[in-house]
């Protein structure tokens, strides 16, 4: 008998965003172990044994919330920037009654880090996305390839710039499949957004190498990577443009902000003029030295001070957080790594993933269904892959909805033309259903570990 396909409306239904924020919301509530009323562990009976055998053995569970990561590191220096802010009486960040410098001082400090010679603070990974978008100065006629599971602000700056978006499949690493992506270049082709996705790059250089060969810019989203490498270099810092969010799910947070990076000059100011109404102030005037770009409409995305305050302060523990998400991750994947018949999450390089989840892959939907289900008996923080949108599947993106019906990335001839859906993205698809991932926390002891990789152990043997 052949076996049914599922229809893009059926596929929209499963993975909308009401859907997905309804199974996150749930999914989290049922991993919280500790009320309360208890914070002691809680435990489990061993599967029982034949009669005459030993009694069942109960095994103790340890209380494992891997929780928001940058708030469980928050302490006096948060409290102190805010404060001072507070003093000074100016949370705009250029004038006041006071002398703001936190947005200045972060985004000095920010590119630093990450090894650029600009940076620029704005209101969050969506803000940083188009501004990004402009400073790579796409628009109507151009096309830009955009992985098939992402955030949907990836889909979403392309077609606020009137550009046409392309999907791409995700391979093993959940990020862009090189091989798809340099089949879905045509000579309308500007752009490429480079995602870097739960806590793991991309594989950066055959991307690169393929942008390079084809002329094509790269824009690096680091948004779900924030503190991650590449062959020793940060992720961002690599491409033509890199963005970073700062949202509470993300490594370090403000709760809401977001960062553009760049060496070049001329992205810079289009970037920035974007971020601040066209205008470009007197500050990156300066850093770039010379302005070569006039004034066009643009958005006001600006960074406030008690925003730059708190990222200020917790870019000085950055380092510490991925050092730490890294040692617990490291941990669990090298005590599944011998599992037999377990297939782990493709890394391009482990050690620049930030350690944000331990991901590995079943045999089919029904096999990672059970193995989720076997793991949430055991209190483990297991899920499909999440934080991301089937974007190719939505309803509002099958049928190419914009803000006006005559939006110019669908009235071209090739806009017109495209179409998405299941059939656009099979390998996507079937990736997303296949893997398992378990949240790692930065505050995870070594008992939290070892409960870990035991209850995986188990539940693989079970069903594998």
């Amino acid at each position: 008998m052949a076996t049914k396909r599922t229809t893009g409306r059926e596929y929209s239904d499963r993975f909308s965003r009401r859907g997905f924020l309804t199974g996150t919301c749930l999914a989290a509530s049922a991993l919280r172990i500790r009320d309360a009323s208890a914070q002691t562990p809680s435990a489990r009976t061993s599967p029982a044994t034949p009669t005459g055998g030993s009694p069942p053995q109960v095994v103790e569970v340890p209380a494992i919330e891997p929780g928001y990561v940058g708030p469980q590191f928050f302490d006096e220096r948060e409290r102190q920037a805010l404060l001072e802010v507070w003093e000074s009486g100016s949370p705009f960040r250029f004038w006041g009654p006071g002398r703001p410098e936190k947005v200045r001082r972060f985004e000095e400090d920010f590119a630093q880090h990450m090894g650029t010679r600009f940076a620029l603070g704005v209101t969050s990974g969506t803000a940083a996305l188009d501004c990004a978008v402009a400073g790579l100065g796409l628009g109507p006629g151009d096309e830009v390839i955009v992985p098939a599971y992402t955030w949907w602000s990836d889909y979403t700056c392309v077609v606020h710039a009137g550009a046409l978006p392309v999907f791409a499949d995700i391979d093993r690493t959940f990020n862009l499949d090189p091989q798809d992506f340099e089949r879905k270049i045509t000579p309308r082709t500007k752009a490429v957004i480079a995602v870097h996705l739960l806590g793991g790059p991309c594989d950066l250089n055959r991307i690169l190498e393929i942008a390079r060969r084809h002329k094509i810019a790269v824009l690096e989203d680091a948004a779900q990577c924030v503190g991650g490498s590449y062959h020793g270099k940060q992720l961002g810092s690599l491409g033509d443009v890199g963005i970073y969010s700062f949202q509470i799910n993300k490594t370090i947070t403000s709760g809401e902000g977001g960062a553009v990076v760049t060496n070049d000059p001329a992205i810079y100011e289009r970037a920035a003029r974007f971020h601040n109404m066209g205008s470009l102030h007197q500050l990156f005037a300066d850093r770039i030295g010379s302005s070569s770009i006039p004034t066009f409409a643009g958005e006001n995305f600006r960074m406030n001070e008690m925003t730059g305050a708190m990222l200020g302060a917790q870019l000085t523990k950055l380092d510490t957080i991925v050092a730490q998400l890294r040692h617990h991750a490291g941990v669990v994947y090298d005590g599944i790594k011998t599992i037999r018949g377990i297939r782990l999450r493709e890394r391009p390089d482990p050690a620049g993933d930030i350690g944000y989840c331990v991901g590995f892959e079943m045999k089919d939907k029904a096999a990672r269904d059970r193995c989720l289900q076997e793991l949430r008996k055991r209190k483990v923080p297991a899920s499909t892959l999440t934080g991301s949108v089937l974007l190719p599947i939505q309803e509002s993106v099958m049928n190419k909805r914009a803000r006006h019906p005559n939006w110019p990335s669908f009235q071209s001839p090739e806009g017109r033309a495209i179409q998405y859906g299941p059939d656009t993205c099979r390998q996507t698809l079937e990736i997303f259903d296949r893997f398992v991932l378990i949240r790692v926390g930065a505050k995870y002891t070594e008992k939290i570990d070892g409960y870990l990789i035991d209850a995986i152990r188990e539940v693989h043997g079970l069903i594998a």
